[in-house]
């Protein structure tokens, strides 16, 4: 697993995480997890059912989202941020690498808390996080109904 990295205090995002990993996530104060990647994304991934399952086990709530970078339209943003608001605190959300979850937060930000896309791209960088997609995404989003 690559992270966690701290977005704000309710949400930070990391890679892939596996079901041995849950205990340690589970000590470092995490409530929620929100699993952005499809199964079967990457040959040994782990499965959403075996991390679920680990999470649940632990006493953590599990949220399950799959997108793709090159897919990604309004309504998965809509459920990412209502994911958020209504998940207990702290979340941790993971995919690939944590950029897809990160670009989720960005998208929900510029688009229903009027964000600066450009202020999340440079914080993101600053991160390690390249969201330079970020700016012609919230655009193309926000003129889907």
């Amino acid at each position: 697993m690559q992270g966690p990295v701290k977005i704000n205090d309710q949400l930070s995002v990391a890679g892939q995480i596996t079901a041995d990993e849950i205990a340690a996530l589970k000590s470092q104060g995490f409530a929620t997890i929100i699993n952005n990647r499809p199964d079967d994304e990457e040959p040994g991934q782990p499965t959403m059912a075996a991390v679920k399952a680990a999470t649940e086990k632990a006493g953590l709530q599990y949220l399950f989202q799959p997108v793709t970078t090159s897919t990604i339209k309004k309504a998965d943003v809509v459920a990412f941020h209502n994911m958020i608001g209504r998940a207990t605190k702290p979340v941790l959300a993971h995919c690939r690498s944590g950029t897809r979850c990160y670009l989720l937060w960005g998208l929900s930000q510029t688009l229903f808390e009027n964000a600066s896309p450009l202020q999340i791209v440079a914080r993101a960088a600053q991160q390690g996080f390249d969201l330079r997609v970020l700016p012609a995404l919230a655009e193309k989003l926000q003129a889907e109904k």
